[in-house]
């Protein structure tokens, strides 16, 4: 990772504002957070806006120390414009996937950049598979494409199990939008990283698979 791009810095500011805001003012905070109900009676931009806004300053923290280090690696090969249709597709298409997951649950409320930042994560992946991730807690380099696959397998047990307070719907339909998005804007990679292309793909079909014969629920 070199000096972050501008855009980086910018996502991340308003991140970081946002969220202090919505720290700051529950009265903010709840009209702008996800919530099934009041996007479905016609607040659309809270598909949007819930991408801005954090619990807390550790759930804030972890969200942009992920964008910190894969945001410049999607800049570095699409350029600005592109890594912004990389982040918003992926933030929205993770909402839109909690949305139809909870539809019935009129209640169901989230927050977080997560879906947004694992579309970043999973589109760095395709553009660069060779790298690797180092962890606190374990002494080796970890290939990414391997973390990737992981964490989208932990999160359809998560969306199964209701593994604690988390949506980790919004992250898988964040990976989708980030691997789709960048797909369209590189098709090149069908070629180049076939292998790739496909491995990513196992997470999302199972997904599918698993949601068509009811085994979500």
């Amino acid at each position: 990772m070199g000096n972050l791009s501008l855009v980086t810095i910018v996502i991340i500011a308003a991140n970081v504002l946002i969220s202090y805001k919505g720290f700051n003012d529950y009265g903010f905070f709840d009209r702008y957070k996800f919530n099934v109900g009041r996007i479905q009676a016609g607040e659309k931009i809270r598909l949007f806006s819930s991408g801005f806004l954090h619990v807390d300053t550790m759930h804030l923290f972890f969200n942009m120390f992920t964008l910190y280090f894969f945001a410049d690696v999607v800049v570095s090969h699409l350029g600005n414009f592109n890594f912004i249709v990389v982040y918003v597709v992926s933030l929205v298409l993770g909402g839109l996937l909690s949305l139809y997951l909870h539809k019935n649950d009129y209640h169901y409320t989230a927050v977080g950049a997560s879906g947004a930042v694992t579309g970043v994560l999973y589109a760095a992946i395709l553009l660069e598979p060779n790298m690797s991730l180092y962890m606190f807690f374990i002494p080796i380099p970890i290939p990414e494409y391997i973390f990737g696959i992981g964490y989208l397998l932990y999160s359809i047990y998560g969306m199964k199990a209701k593994v604690g307070n988390i949506g980790h719907d919004a992250h898988f339909g964040g990976a989708i939008g980030g691997y789709i998005t960048t797909l369209i804007l590189m098709p090149m990679l069908f070629k180049t990283n076939l292998l790739m292309v496909g491995l990513l793909a196992v997470p999302i079909v199972i997904l599918y698979v698993m949601h068509k014969t009811g085994k979500l629920n």
